[in-house]
């Protein structure tokens, strides 16, 4: 692990050679067309809006290394300051290939994130556009968007579901914690990822388990591990490799829908309660969702799902482990709820979880200083002009959201963690988007949450634990070095 992690800043190194190359902006195709490019935005608009500052850095490789390196450092936001006292909170840079134009602002994130297709689009690295296909959800515009994401959307945040997510997540934390002993470490990273794989695989697929769900997570891990990976696509190469585990995993969602089609065909099972999303998308009428289609959405909604609900939770911990303080008021409000239940012989209700408001208080406060989304990419499709700040059409935009999560400007000590700070504090603001913002917003936000309560009030109800040292590593995933040991004591 140490050794590839070692290795990786060579990794971008040469991965950004391949990309430029490939694509070479015409920004940096000869010294005349830059400034010529240039000169065009600062003149045409010098009267009502301005060209960001920054730097395009070195030829070809921009300021890719430099970028980076930063972000293997205890503080990947060194990279934004840094830029940000020469030029201001929006400024332009040259990274991974690509002319970008990089924001610190919250009022100008928001405003690019709750932009629609006409202005701005996603942008993604080579490779993950190649792994998602231009049929993906992360990648398609426009109607056929909006009505995936909206029929995903309401399934994800039905009373149903939720009430199914409280039932397996006790489930399968149940059959977790049982078997951890007081002799040896529990690696809390691996523990919510194998539990969150579990809860995710059953709410888009009904997998639920057996050698049906060690295959998907077998070729699932090999899937995601190209993300990353070098754009060349051939026999040996890790694109490659995922390429064809995405194949494997496609042809098993598929088998999976056809199963469901049948059975609805022959009455065989109930069809007007929708299960899981496949359900939900099999009974929208339109053309355009097709089986297969179905299929590789299913593959790539998993991602988020996959990364970012165990992260969230291992901070969490993380933190808590860190702050005795607020360990000791989380544990006792979930203490509270837990006797209450078991005096009136109540189960505890998703809602029950989710109304817990310093645990609530206390996944807030993680989301921001734990930044499981750093930062989101979009391209520009015309120039647009932002509180005076001018976008050029094809260039990227850079909305990086950990800057705005750790800015004094917005939160006092904005490196302690504090979730106190949320008592009187509105959410809904331009400078709090974990999640992201607009047409595009995580449409399992919710669940996240709900994930996450749960796990730590089975965790801080049933031990005690004292978490070993361990680091937070924010390249090119947001995960902990050593997966976060605790050990802990029974109650």
């Amino acid at each position: 692990m140490d050794t590839s992690l070692s290795l990786l800043p060579f990794f971008f190194f040469f991965f950004s050679i391949i990309i430029i190359l490939n694509k070479i902006n015409r920004l940096r195709s000869s010294p005349a067309s830059k400034n010529k490019l240039i000169d065009r935005h600062v003149i045409s608009h010098s009267q009502e809006s301005k060209f960001p500052q920054g730097s395009l850095g070195w030829p070809v490789l921009g300021e890719t290394i430099e970028f980076v390196s930063s972000a293997y450092s205890n503080h990947p936001e060194s990279f934004m300051d840094k830029r940000r006292l020469l030029y201001g909170r929006v400024f332009k840079s040259h990274i991974f290939g690509t002319a970008t134009i990089v924001s610190t602002d919250a009022e100008v994130n928001r405003a690019v994130l709750q932009s629609d297709s006409t202005a701005f689009v996603p942008f993604y690295p080579k490779t993950v556009r190649e792994l998602m296909g231009k049929s993906s959800i992360l990648l398609i515009n426009g109607s056929s968007q909006r009505r995936f994401h909206g029929l995903v959307g309401s399934f994800l945040k039905s009373p149903l579901l939720k009430a199914q997510i409280v039932r397996d997540m006790h489930k399968y934390l149940s059959e977790s914690m049982d078997l951890w002993s007081e002799d040896q470490p529990v690696l809390i990273q691996d523990v919510s990822k194998t539990v969150a794989f579990k809860v995710l695989a059953k709410a888009l697929i009904s997998v639920e388990k057996g050698d049906e769900l060690e295959e998907l997570k077998k070729e699932f891990e090999q899937f995601i591990s190209g993300l990353m990976s070098l754009p060349i696509n051939f026999p040996g190469t890790q694109l490659h490799r995922s390429l064809q585990a995405k194949k494997k995993m496609v042809r098993q969602v598929e088998r999976i829908i056809e199963g469901k089609t049948r059975r609805a065909k022959n009455k065989e099972e109930d069809v007007v309660i929708a299960k899981d999303v496949v359900d939900v998308l099999l009974k929208d009428s339109s053309e355009y969702l097709t089986h297969n289609l179905i299929a590789n959405n299913m593959i790539d909604m998993m991602i988020p799902g996959h990364d970012s609900v165990p992260v969230l939770i291992t901070l969490a911990v993380k933190f808590l482990s860190d702050s005795p303080a607020a360990l000791n008021f989380l544990t006792e409000e979930n203490m509270k709820l837990k006797s209450l239940k078991e005096l009136t012989g109540e189960p505890l209700y998703w809602n029950d979880y989710l109304s817990l408001p310093f645990t609530q208080k206390v996944i807030t406060e993680t989301l921001r200083m734990g930044n499981v989304i750093i930062g989101v990419m979009r391209k520009a499709m015309k120039d647009i002009e932002i509180k005076g700040y001018m976008i050029p059409k094809g260039w990227c935009f850079l909305a990086y959201l950990r800057s705005v999560h750790l800015d004094k400007l917005y939160y006092d000590s904005p490196y302690k963690f504090n979730p106190w700070r949320w008592q009187d504090r509105d959410m809904n603001t331009s400078s709090f988007s974990p999640f992201g913002g607009g047409q595009r917003l995580c449409p399992g936000l919710d669940l996240a949450r709900l994930e996450a309560s749960i796990f730590l009030h089975h965790l801080v109800t049933r031990f005690r634990w004292i978490a070993e040292e361990d680091s937070v590593k924010n390249f090119p995933t947001v995960h902990m070095k050593k997966k976060l040991p605790i050990w802990i004591k029974r109650r």
